[in-house]
């Protein structure tokens, strides 16, 4: 047996306890939360948030979480929250009472839930087996994964790592590996997924609504770069060189562009490229900008990206004076 799995199981019992509860076939590896994660406050802070999340959300349907692990790996109560975030109705037993109809009834929630969520195979952190034998880890990611799609808003704590060990059964023992698991990222990083989603939810479920929220972007830009004697009707075109971006940062940073440092009258592709960097550099020397965003998508006229940018600087300057 590798020695170093004895240094994660400090107690011979928890050890013991821990290969009865989770049998490893020869050649399978097992990767779980290290015992020392009871120690980890923001972990707690995670799964108290997530409990109360699911309560607040479920009240009506009368279903009390008190244990992640204990509570959530027959389907019952994944089941509840698909249909009430997501409007589903699945064709399965509301209660599932042997392991062969929970491993059934997990298969199609877990089916139906990574649709809605839009993953593909490789980036999802669960499954059917690791749900249903209580993977803290497993049950963690869906949860997350689940919160920050249908309610972006909620405050996730963010840089929630825990540290981990994979146990495999090889021909010569057990081997453990020890790493270091992100379940949420950073807070920047979070943020950037809060906006994605609220513009990839815009563009793709409320069309209805984007050209409402195109009025109130214009409003704002005109606002302000008026009193240059411009006006923005089209977003998609006018933004596209760059050179409206850069106004439009001067007059709400209050500071005077050199013309000889962008090109008022771009007259290429190389040129227009020129100006939107600048003005993106200038939106994350200024702190506004803490996502990764591709120049040639604004010089495309792509509008997702250029709503997005717009966005950073009317969050900060919707309030201000003309």
């Amino acid at each position: 047996m590798d020695p170093d799995i004895l240094n994660v199981f400090t107690q011979p019992a928890a050890l013991n306890q821990f290969l009865v509860e989770n049998v490893i076939t020869p050649g399978e590896k097992k990767k779980l939360i290290k015992p020392t994660a009871s120690n980890n406050p923001k972990l707690e802070e995670l799964k108290l948030l997530l409990i109360d999340w699911i309560n607040t959300t479920l009240k009506q349907e009368h279903i009390v979480v008190k244990s992640l692990e204990e509570d959530l790996y027959d389907g019952l109560v994944l089941h509840h929250l698909l249909e009430k975030l997501g409007s589903f109705k699945l064709d399965v037993d509301k209660i599932a009472l042997t392991e062969k109809k929970q491993r059934q009834k997990l298969s199609v929630i877990l089916e139906a839930m990574d649709k809605c969520l839009q993953l593909d195979e490789s980036q999802l952190k669960w499954s059917v087996e690791s749900i249903l034998t209580k993977d803290l880890l497993s049950t963690l990611h869906l949860l997350v994964a689940i919160a920050k799609h249908f309610q972006p808003s909620l405050a996730i704590p963010p840089n929630v790592q825990v540290e981990t060990i994979t146990i495999e059964n090889t021909s010569k023992g057990l081997k453990t590996t020890s790493a270091v698991e992100y379940i949420t990222g950073s807070k920047e990083n979070l943020e950037e997924q809060s906006m994605d989603d609220a513009f990839d939810e815009l563009f793709s479920r409320a069309p209805d609504r984007l050209d409402d929220v195109k009025k109130v972007f214009l409003q704002f830009v005109n606002q302000h770069v008026g009193k240059l004697g411009l006006n923005v009707k089209d977003m998609e075109s006018q933004f596209a060189d760059g050179v409206l971006l850069l106004l439009l940062i001067g007059q709400l940073e209050g500071y005077f562009l050199n013309l000889r440092d962008f090109f008022l009258t771009p007259a290429s592709t190389t040129e227009m490229l020129h100006n939107v960097n600048l003005a993106l550099d200038l939106l994350t020397d200024g702190g506004l900008l803490n996502f990764s965003v591709n120049s040639e998508d604004i010089v495309k006229g792509d509008m997702k990206s250029t709503m997005r940018i717009l966005y950073c600087l009317y969050s900060k300057y919707k309030t201000k004076e003309t």
